[in-house]
């Protein structure tokens, strides 16, 4: 019987094939601040199972939700350290590195999920280069449905907003209520309950969504449909992390990125639907905001505007111009 020798040659083979599967295998860490409920979570671990599959497991992202592992404020910081791999935030908490990042919460910029995409279109090009700079790469932005106002009795006076104490997720949000003689409060979505159960919350400005996972029936009766603007979430990864990608992979990403967000934006207008009837199944009545209402909001949305303006850069003002010239196109 002939026997097989393992000379030193094919070992040091075996161990070099061996040692470069293992090189290529990749496994990502990704932080989002949104728990299971929300239409973005279960977007975002789709995009992760599509990934593992066009890869066959070459490259696998290990979601993790609800702040369990990274708390929303540290997400972006933690993506660009290296910490992990890859992020969700709600995009407008970026507003201290630069106001574009706000943009998307000023009354009256985007009013529907079209002039929101067409938004975040123009955005991207601006997002994509102060990313670059942190060493981060955008791969897609998703909205949320319009936000409005939740409150325990209806809104039919803006003197309604003197001292109401309201969840304000952003600092453009915090203006917001602040311009309408309100004190707003942040508050992570996951403490949503806590704050209205120990009274540090009256109201909340959020959409139908955030609602409707938050069962916002247990602490309020009121939803002021306002169409106030459409927020996205906006999912990046280190730069260095995605480089160290063979070519196949890194065309994975971007394929199963492109299909999150074209899925995302269809998943958050069925959402949206869908929360509306849940909400008034168990009880919230929805309305719209009245003539004085609307007013106020309208005057507090201007004042939010001309401060973001003095704040903008010329190339965040031009990119508003060029998205606003496209409208009327």
């Amino acid at each position: 019987m002939r026997k097989t020798i393992a000379t030193p040659l094919l070992l040091v083979t075996a161990c070099s094939l061996a040692a470069a599967a293992t090189a290529q295998a990749a496994e990502w860490t990704m932080a989002t601040p949104y728990g299971d409920a929300s239409f973005h979570t279960q977007n975002t671990k789709q995009f992760a199972e599509d990934v593992a599959e066009a890869t066959d497991g070459e490259l696998t992202i290990n979601v993790h939700s609800g702040g369990s592992l990274v708390a929303h404020g540290e997400i972006k910081p933690s993506v660009r350290r290296g910490t992990i791999e890859a992020g969700e935030v709600f995009m407008s908490v970026l507003s201290n590195d630069d106001p574009i990042f706000e943009i998307d919460t000023l009354p009256g910029v985007a009013g529907s999920y079209e002039e929101a995409f067409a938004l975040w279109q123009a955005t991207k090009p601006l997002i994509t280069e102060l990313f670059a700079e942190e060493g981060i790469m955008p791969l897609y932005a998703v909205s949320w449905p319009a936000q409005g106002i939740y409150t325990a009795d209806e809104l039919t006076d803006p003197e309604q907003f003197e001292g109401l104490r309201v969840r304000a997720p952003n600092i453009n949000t915090q203006r917001f209520v602040q311009n309408l003689g309100g004190s707003p409060t942040e508050t992570e979505e996951s403490d949503i309950p806590t704050a209205f159960s120990t009274g540090r919350v009256d109201a909340m400005i959020t959409s139908v969504s955030t609602g409707n996972s938050m069962t916002a029936w247990d602490y309020v009766d009121h939803y002021t449909d306002a169409n106030l603007w459409l927020p996205k979430n906006i999912i990046f990864i280190n730069q260095r992390a995605f480089e160290r990608l063979d070519e196949a992979t890194q065309e994975a990403v971007l394929e199963a990125a492109a299909r999150a967000e074209e899925r995302g934006w269809q998943m958050s207008r069925e959402d949206g639907d869908n929360s509306a009837a849940v909400l008034e199944e168990n009880g919230i009545t929805i309305s719209e905001p009245n003539e004085a209402v609307a007013a106020a909001l309208q005057e507090a949305g201007d004042q939010l505007f001309e401060d973001w303006l003095e704040r903008a850069s010329d190339e965040a003002q031009q990119v508003l111009e060029e998205y606003r010239a496209g409208l009327d196109n």
